[in-house]
């Protein structure tokens, strides 16, 4: 199973609110839901997630065995 726990770590880190994500990288509020609920995203999206919050694939997606 991929989570994306540590996307939220790395913006608490980064001092980067979903407000922000939303309205200044115009991130969707469905997204950030996906994210949410650990459901599928496009590496389109990841790669654009690592880019905006200057990070590493491991900073934004972890995988956890079932």
């Amino acid at each position: 199973m991929i989570s994306y726990a540590p996307f939220y770590k790395t913006i608490k880190e980064k001092n980067i609110s979903t407000y922000k994500l939303i309205n200044v990288y115009n991130i969707s509020r469905s997204l950030l839901d996906r994210l949410k609920h650990d459901k599928p995203i496009t590496m389109v999206t990841l790669n654009d997630l690592c880019r905006i919050l200057d990070c590493k694939v491991e900073d934004v997606i972890v995988y956890i065995p079932d």
